[in-house]
């Protein structure tokens, strides 16, 4: 597919205290199928942040067999110069879709399990345990979300405090008894943690045509993965999205992409018709309603700009995701 020697050709842009390679001590031999856990973390503009969440990996109660960070830019990985022989960071194509499957072709098929955090995402230190744990007791599941208990991401962001306070009070608690349920809304908010068999995403990737912030490549992917067996949520994996503003798209291309991705998706038939077009509907009335006092942390009209933009391009027949890139 090529994305090997992409990563490696644009990683070696980077600064040897940046780019750190597998450690043969840690990966070799590679962990045995039955447990292992490969953790990706496409990260931008966030580089405290994703820092602060591979240190929180380290202290899971089942250590991540590996973890992949993949960056936009050089910046994105500073404060990753000291990470151990257990994380790969390397200089990615930038976007979502595109260092998550950087991430993809890396980690290879060497892991039983593969999950996607959000570079936000704080987790529960039993997250990845109770992970594995659900999918050893759930053989008819390949995909699993968790239980977000406070997100930042339609405010103006939980500050990092606030939420180790949050994750480490439910950590704390009496373990509650794991509930698995399905179906999964769409609108569910799992793209910040969510994990598969890796049997099940061998010969998946994520839609490239889904370009930068690509609003709505998780729920795409989910769809790809699961058509006819199970993605579900368990109740027993907690953890908080920051919500962090940095790094977000402008608000004109990320409105443009609430309304175009939706109308691809739809076209492409993976993700239901319906939820999109309830969701881009939603997305479209939020925006003008909140354009004439807009929120300090939303550049609302620059979302409606951008929506309004993708309706006449749909009408015109020319609307496209990647349109967002010259906007």
């Amino acid at each position: 597919m090529g994305y090997p020697d992409q990563v490696v050709q644009k990683a070696s842009l980077a600064s040897a205290s940046v780019l750190r390679p597998l450690s043969p001590a840690r990966v070799l031999p590679f962990p045995g199928p039955d447990r292992s856990v490969a953790v990706i973390i496409a990260t931008h503009g966030r580089p405290t942040v994703v820092a602060a969440l591979v240190a929180a990996l380290s202290r899971q109660t089942l250590l991540p067999s590996h973890v992949f960070v993949i960056g936009a830019d050089r910046a994105d990985l500073a404060a990753l110069a000291d990470a151990d022989g257990g994380v790969t960071v390397r200089l990615g194509r930038p976007g979502s879709s595109l260092q998550r499957n950087d991430a993809l072709a890396i980690a290879g098929d060497r892991f039983a399990y593969v999950v996607f955090f959000d570079d936000d995402f704080v987790p529960s230190r039993f997250w990845l345990e109770r992970m594995v744990a659900a999918f050893e007791r759930h053989p008819d599941v390949d995909g699993l979300t968790g239980e977000v208990l406070l997100d930042g991401a339609s405010t103006a962001g939980v500050p990092m405090a606030t939420a180790r306070a949050l994750v480490e009070a439910s950590d704390g608690a009496p373990a509650p008894a794991m509930t698995v349920s399905t179906p999964v809304d769409y609108g569910a908010n799992t793209g910040c943690n969510m994990a598969f068999r890796a049997s099940a995403i061998r010969e998946l990737r994520f839609d490239e045509r889904l370009p930068a912030y690509a609003w709505l490549e998780d729920a795409d992917f989910r769809a790809r993965v699961a058509p006819s067996r199970h993605f579900a949520r368990v109740s027993t994996l907690r953890g908080v999205h920051l919500g962090h503003k940095l790094g977000r798209s402008r608000g004109l291309p990320l409105g443009y992409s609430q309304i175009a991705n939706a109308a691809y998706l739809a076209a492409k038939g993976t993700v239901p018709r319906r939820y999109l077009l309830r969701l881009a509907a939603r997305n479209l009335a939020g925006n003008f309603i909140h354009s004439f006092r807009p929120e300090p942390f939303v550049d609302r009209r620059g979302r409606l700009t951008g929506n309004l933009l993708a309706l006449f391009d749909l009408v015109r027949g020319r609307a496209a995701p990647e349109r967002i890139l010259s906007l």
